[in-house]
């Protein structure tokens, strides 16, 4: 890949996120002010009190608005550049790295991201941008249907029968939904048995009730600025060690060897995150990992994809608890989309907020990680099996 990576230049040094639930009682603008404010008042900053030291602002979200004046009409912004920008479930990780980028740039000395979306009033279950217009070769199958394609396709592959798959996509349910029972922002806060998984009623494929994350109303936003003027806001920042972002171009719909059981475009920016980042063995040097678990099954394929398991053997790696908060590696320690919820345009900075929370020992005592290691990394996918967009970044709390 062509990216020169950007290790250290850029620096988070505040970050807020919405409780990520239906939100009936507040509008779009009311989470977008929400997680602005308390995004503001961790980086220490009064906009009340002088001059708004934010250069420029970057919006993400897929159906809240069409422009710019949708972040700056609640935040009421005054002569600020402010870019809309989407990326399918990545929306949130798009604004945050063209953030960051234009901050090592030069271009702006202080910049902020704000992921957003509200879809609970309008009964939307999801992405549902109207498509545009195709040759009629297009897939038609929902998101549920396209993923379920992956787990009877990683089973053959790697010999893992039916009844084991099952029960290997229940204990990641179990797992995130444990975790998320101990985040007082996540959507759903309840522990659910594997009994309870196993018996819900299925949705597409093998896939089940719980093998599915819901959908939600929320916002997160990150404020970004140069490596070395970190400490004007903050004594704890978390610098960027790599960002990395992959738009494939949708062959594996019409590739006869594409066999369901990897996302070729996620592992592609694993290799190049941690090339920038300078990781060689993600599995010991990350203290965890945020994965865009949309679907259990994909959070699977993930922890391969992105170099936490071996092929084949991450399904090993579940049943022994690797994965769990006690684990060698947790993964999704706020309870991931599985738990947490997924409101498209805020869920990339979601994650970021996690890893905030954790390397500065912010998270709730019950899921607050005890570990020596410093870097974390988020995922955040959009699309489908064969036609998918990718992000990886990679967050420490040690310049250098």
């Amino acid at each position: 890949m062509g990216s020169h990576g950007i290790k250290d230049r850029v620096a988070i040094v505040g970050m807020g996120c919405t409780k990520f639930v239906e939100h009936w009682d507040k509008s779009l603008d009311d989470l977008i002010i929400d997680a602005a404010d308390q995004c503001y008042a961790s980086a220490g900053i009064d906009r009340s009190s002088g001059p708004d030291p934010i250069d420029a602002y970057w919006l993400g979200t897929a159906q809240g608005g069409m422009s710019g004046i949708t972040l700056a009409r609640p935040l009421q912004l005054q002569n600020k550049p402010v870019t809309r920008v989407e990326n399918f479930c990545a929306t949130g990780s798009e604004a945050l790295r063209q953030a960051v980028y234009a901050v090592a740039s030069g271009a702006y000395d202080v910049a902020m991201a704000v992921g957003v979306e509200k879809t609970k009033d309008s009964g939307y279950q999801g992405l549902n941008a109207a498509p545009p217009p195709n040759d009629g070769t297009a897939r038609t199958l929902t998101a549920a249907a396209m993923f379920s394609m992956v787990a009877p396709a990683y089973g053959h592959r790697y010999g893992v029968d039916d009844a084991e798959m099952r029960n290997v996509l229940a204990h990641i349910a179990r797992k995130n939904h444990a975790n998320g029972a101990r985040n007082p922002r996540a959507q759903f806060r309840r522990e659910v048995t594997l009994e309870t998984i196993c018996g819900s009623p299925t949705v597409a494929g093998s896939l089940g009730v719980f093998d599915c994350a819901g959908v939600a109303d929320g916002a997160a936003a990150a404020i970004v600025c140069r490596a070395e003027d970190a400490h004007r806001f903050t004594d704890r920042p978390l610098y960027v060690k790599a960002l990395s972002f992959v738009a494939g171009n949708g062959g594996g719909l019409t590739d006869p060897d594409y066999d369901y059981t990897t996302f070729p475009e996620v592992v592609a920016t694993a290799v190049d995150a941690y090339e920038q980042a300078g990781i060689t063995d993600p599995r010991r040097d990350l203290a965890l990992a945020e994965v865009h678990d949309c679907f259990t099954i994909s959070e699977l394929v993930l922890l391969e994809d992105l170099g936490l398991a071996e092929r084949g053997e991450a399904w090993r790696g579940v049943l022994d608890g690797v994965f769990e908060l006690d684990g060698d590696l947790p993964v999704n320690p706020d309870g991931g989309l599985k738990s947490f919820g997924h409101p498209v345009g805020a869920s990339g900075l979601r994650m970021m907020f996690e890893v905030w929370l954790q390397l500065r020992g912010e998270a709730t005592p019950e899921r607050q990680l005890t570990t020596d290691r410093t870097l974390g990394l988020t995922h955040n996918l959009g699309g489908y099996p064969g036609e998918m967009v990718s992000f990886v970044s990679i967050l420490g709390t040690e310049p250098g």
